[in-house]
């Protein structure tokens, strides 16, 4: 076995290093540099054997390669590196400036500053040290973009951003439901579908005439919101509607609906808060359903705003509570703006779902048919509020109303730009519930109707949810507000026409169409026979059992001031 001989090591007995005596010394690294140096220094370059000698001044050609590997003596680095390690790694010089006059002294201007060649010279650097601080220089850059891009985010959009938001599911999902399919909305949008004109089957129930004074109410002359207790508004699905049940047994169509469910199917690209529809297939007939104490009974507020609503449930300004108290406005809304003089449309039947003696709401249910192909008819029961006479003819009317509860919310205070900028308060409507106002266009374009009111309903405070005040009234034609919002009537109807297809290849029994909570997809779930019959509807209080504000108005707070003034004058007389 061939050995290795280390040699002799001389020790040095005074310090660090090869002692002074060069008797000690082997001849073959008589010759090598050595530059002093103590444990917490850093190491530098002990030979380097790629650089060339031959172009260095006074170099000789004969020198043993070998000796001139470790010779630092005309290397200005190797001396450097002794001094001061560290200072080859600096990318920029930190030194200050020098103040230069005269001629030579440099433009300080945006496009100097970020010039990488007005740099100094920088120290000389290896390849691997060059692309470590091309690396760095790029992620500074990047780090630099970042934050101007966020400095500019939060100038525009302070706050919390609408992104951040989690939504519910409108119904909890049941681990033994079976998904069937998963449809994006994006597929909606490529759909197109024309119907021929519907037939009007029936009409039921009463209108009574609109009241054309209130087409003429201004901020500066609002009229307070009333409340129609004693009338009846009724919410009822597709399958527990009489008409509708005489319909079916009659083979009048073969797919039945109310204009609230399919203006939502319609409007389904636009929406960003969860719903769902039950779909019962019975036969070769298609019945589509709510729950009772749907989300469709109520209305959004602020849906495709980008500002968050509060997440706690109780507070008035979350997105359920804002929901209920659109709804009652809109109830109200639709019942003050009519003249109550007692005279009324009637027609050859009465409202179905009333019993005798009972009060109800001013609604006509017109039921219409529309033929989607040659075996398939879809007869759907649409609603309108009033009616009125223009040039000696009748003219249906929709009503409905948009609500404001907190200026600082949308931007735009309703007050002040009502009366000058109407058109900027309704696109900030459109912009904040593009979602509500397609589907109330789509009702009205299903009923038929020749006009559709939009109130602008605001509270009196804007942390008193109980009290209303009315600060306008205008009117569109549904043909034209459709087209103004970018509402498609032959996609609306290519939405409706590819479910309805979908959902009579399914198999007899019932099923749950469900927009998923985050995406903007929608669902179906093969449910059980008994699904949604048991379960507990939390329905929201009526308005006179609501928790009142606490604020008053600036009368009652005068006059309760006053009779407290003079209770205590009365108690220190008495005393007295």
């Amino acid at each position: 076995m061939v050995g290795f001989d280390l040699g002799s090591v001389p020790f040095n007995s005074d310090g660090w290093g090869p002692p002074d005596s060069s008797v000690s010394v082997p001849n073959q690294i008589s010759n090598a540099p050595f530059a002093p140096f103590s444990r917490s220094d850093k190491l530098g370059r002990i030979a380097d054997w790629t650089r060339s000698l031959s172009n260095r001044p006074g170099s000789n050609s004969k020198q043993n390669p070998t000796d001139s590997a470790f010779d630092f003596s005309g290397d200005d680095s190797f001396a450097t590196l002794t001094i001061d390690e560290d200072s080859s790694f600096r990318l920029v010089d930190t030194a200050a400036k020098s103040h230069h006059h005269g001629q030579h002294r440099p433009k300080f201007n945006p496009r100097w500053r970020f010039n990488p060649h007005n740099n100094r010279s920088q120290l000389p650097q290896r390849r691997d040290e060059e692309v470590e601080a091309k690396k760095r220089e790029q992620e500074k850059e990047r780090a630099r973009r970042d934050r101007l891009y966020n400095l500019n985010r939060s100038g525009t959009n302070a706050g919390q951003r609408r992104e951040s938001a989690v939504f519910k599911s409108s119904v909890d999902i049941q681990p033994e439901w079976n998904m069937l399919d998963q449809i994006p909305f994006s597929t909606f949008s490529k759909l197109s579908f024309s119907v021929p004109e519907p037939e009007d089957l029936l009409i039921c129930g009463g209108l009574e005439f609109y009241d054309r004074s209130y087409d003429r109410i201004t901020p500066k002359n609002e009229r307070r919101l009333e409340r129609f207790k004693n009338r009846n508004f009724f919410k009822i699905t597709t399958t527990d509607d009489p008409v509708i049940r005489r319909l079916a047994n009659e083979d009048k169509a073969t797919v039945f609906a109310t204009d609230t469910i399919l203006s939502t199917l319609m409007c389904a690209p636009r929406s960003v808060y969860s719903w769902d529809i039950v779909v019962q297939r019975v036969g070769n007939k298609l019945f589509f359903d709510k729950r009772d104490g749907s989300q469709l009974d109520l209305l959004s507020v602020h849906e495709t705003s980008q500002e968050p609503l509060p997440d706690v449930k109780d507070d008035i300004n979350s997105a359920y509570s804002l929901s209920v108290e659109a709804a009652y406005i809109n109830q109200n809304f639709s019942q003050q703006v009519l003249i109550r003089d007692g005279k009324k449309l009637s027609y050859d039947e009465p409202n179905p779902f009333a019993t005798e003696g009972e009060e109800v709401a001013s609604v006509g249910y017109r039921y219409r048919r529309w033929k989607l192909d040659d075996d398939t008819y879809l007869v759907a029961r649409c609603e309108v509020q009033s009616v009125a006479e223009v040039n000696n003819q009748r003219s249906f009317l929709t009503l409905n109303a948009l609500n404001e509860f907190d200026p600082k919310y949308s931007g735009v205070d309703w007050r002040q730009k009502l009366e000058t900028q109407r058109g900027a308060v309704l696109a900030t409507e459109l912009k904040n519930n593009a979602n509500k106002l397609a589907k109330w266009t789509a009702q009205a374009l299903l009923a038929n109707a020749d006009m559709m009111k939009l109130g602008y309903v605001s509270r009196v405070h804007p942390r008193d949810h109980f009290n209303h005040v009315i600060l306008a009234v205008v009117g569109y034609k549904p043909k034209d507000f459709a087209t103004q919002i970018n509402l498609n009537t032959s996609n609306m109807w290519g939405i409706v026409k590819s479910i309805v297809d979908l959902c009579m290849k399914l198999n007899e029994g019932k099923y749950v169409l469900v927009k998923d909570p985050t995406k903007p997809q929608v669902r179906i779930y093969e449910v059980p026979p008994d699904a949604f019959e048991n379960d507990y509807v939390e329905e929201p209080l009526p308005e006179d059992e609501q928790v009142q504000p606490p604020t008053e108005d600036a009368q009652g707070a005068e006059a309760n001031a006053a009779a407290s003034e003079v209770e205590e004058k009365e108690t220190s007389t008495e005393a007295a």
